[in-house]
């Protein structure tokens, strides 16, 4: 699922007449986008917890885990693929990273990570987080991404994430400034996971902190 983040593109010389037919073409293409659902894509994998700390099968167990206690909860939209979002997907390294930071322990396994942030933190704080990863009514693919720089994009949650670019071309980093200031923030490494639907991911290697934690 990494690719670049920006591929290069030859310039285009356009005519005004095809400038007067981008909006309407634009919103034709919005209507034709898929409507697979990032829920369903985090099950595609099962819902095992495993040893591959790339994915996201912990992400995928606190989505289950907030419906679980709460169906009408906002999380909800996830499963929805008719409504545009974008969501920030901490991988599974992502979230280990959080409860040995939070703990000061060390985890071997997935399932003890998740575990013990259920236990600690609780499921209205873990709902709070998820909400804080995603950007609602808007499908934002690794190119307008990038294109935010400088912007704070409001998240489901009330909050705001910075997005800070860096380099260019291939070498393009993109970082995600949060509200904790002492945290180390997020860097997206997996680009435009369900590409061509309304709901958009792209993969994070820190989990996005919504407050002081």
């Amino acid at each position: 699922m990494k690719k670049a983040l920006i591929s290069s593109v030859a310039a285009l010389a356009v005519s005004a007449t095809t400038l007067a037919a981008a909006p309407a073409q634009a919103s034709q293409q919005a209507e034709r986008a898929g409507t697979t659902s990032l829920a369903e894509v985090l099950a595609s994998d099962g819902s095992k917890f495993d040893k591959n700390w790339k994915d996201f099968d912990i992400l995928e167990a606190a989505v289950t885990a907030v419906l679980a206690n709460d169906k009408k909860s906002p999380v909800a939209v996830l499963a929805d693929g008719k409504t545009k979002l974008t969501a920030f997907a901490p991988t599974d390294k992502a979230f280990k990273l959080l409860a040995q930071d939070l703990s000061g322990k060390k985890f071997s396994s997935e399932k003890k990570v998740t575990t013990w942030l259920a236990k600690n933190a609780g499921i209205d704080t873990i709902e709070t987080v998820l909400l804080y990863h995603v950007v609602a009514g808007k499908t934002l693919d690794s190119s307008k991404v990038v294109a935010a720089d400088g912007a704070a994009i409001k998240t489901a949650q009330g909050g705001t994430v910075t997005v800070k670019v860096s380099g260019s071309g291939k070498n393009t980093s993109v970082t995600l400034v949060d509200q904790d200031p002492d945290s180390k923030d997020p860097k997206v490494i997996a680009l435009d996971i369900n590409k061509g639907n309304r709901q958009i991911a792209h993969g994070i290697d820190r989990v996005l902190r919504p407050l002081d934690l």
